[in-house]
């Protein structure tokens, strides 16, 4: 099984002394960040368009091996709502061309609001591009059905795995394709705590059990800078390799507050 673990975005003023140096220019976080994962989900693709220049640059500062979770535009999902988005798809996987040589799976994160219509999905589901692996974050109780998974299953389209501190419907744990994708926003403050040695234990014990053969795990509770943290201490449960943060940036971490 192939595990990838990163953080959700590393563009972050706040990591500064717990997990980047001080004096390390904000030009030089991502080959730092790259230094210490092999993988990190983009979320700025969310908000807007990046400049080509910008995701090549990515590409040349990061290994070989790195890859590039990316998260889907918010007008397919929440402005869209997944109706008739096929030319968007089709401008939105072009704009990504630059990433290609190291790009991941593409996360589409759905709303609140937006409960389960089965020939909505369908159609969204019929219009994904088949050389890119997808997830699905859902967010309303109402996908909680054997219907929406059988769907999920035929289109080979991984479920997100979400831990949103109760702020959503309970996590749904099931896998609908040959990968799964999780996203751990936080297990008691959304974006917020710091996951404990036991939820930590938890989590790398169900994703030792999980039949698939890839699995990419992003830690988003970053608010007060424990995320690179958590992935750190998840690599080390699984056995994956882990190279230490400095001791300046265990001391900083030991002043904040857990949640």
């Amino acid at each position: 099984m192939e595990i990838r673990i990163g953080t959700s975005g590393w563009n972050y003023r706040h990591w500064r002394g717990v997990f980047y140096p001080r004096d390390l220019l904000p030009r030089r976080w991502l080959s730092y960040y790259a230094q210490y994962f092999d993988t990190v989900e983009v979320n700025a693709t969310f908000y807007g368009t990046l400049k080509p220049q910008t995701l090549a640059r990515w590409v040349s500062e990061t290994p070989d091996d790195f890859l590039f979770a990316v998260k889907a535009h918010r007008y397919l999902t929440h402005v869209k709502r997944l109706r008739g988005v096929e030319e968007a798809l089709e401008r939105f996987y072009e704009t990504l061309a630059p990433l290609r040589p190291k790009l991941g799976p593409i996360l589409f994160q759905l709303p609140p609001s937006l409960s389960y219509q089965p020939e909505v999905l369908e159609a969204f589901l019929a219009a994904l591009p088949r050389d890119l692996p997808v997830a699905l974050e859902i967010r309303h109780a109402s996908f909680h059905q054997e219907d929406f998974l059988k769907r999920l299953r035929r289109h080979g389209v991984a479920l997100c795995l979400s831990d949103t501190a109760g702020r959503y419907p309970s996590l749904l744990l099931a896998l609908t394709a040959d990968w799964t994708y999780i996203r751990l926003h936080g297990s008691r403050r959304l974006y917020r705590s710091c996951y404990t040695p036991e939820e930590l234990k938890a989590w790398a014990e169900r994703i030792r059990a999980f039949p698939v053969q890839r699995v990419y795990v992003y830690f988003d509770n970053d608010a007060l800078g424990w995320a690179p943290e958590n992935a750190l201490r998840l690599k080390a449960l699984l056995g994956l390799p882990v190279r230490p943060l400095p001791e300046e940036a265990w001391a900083e971490l030991a002043r904040r507050p857990l949640d």
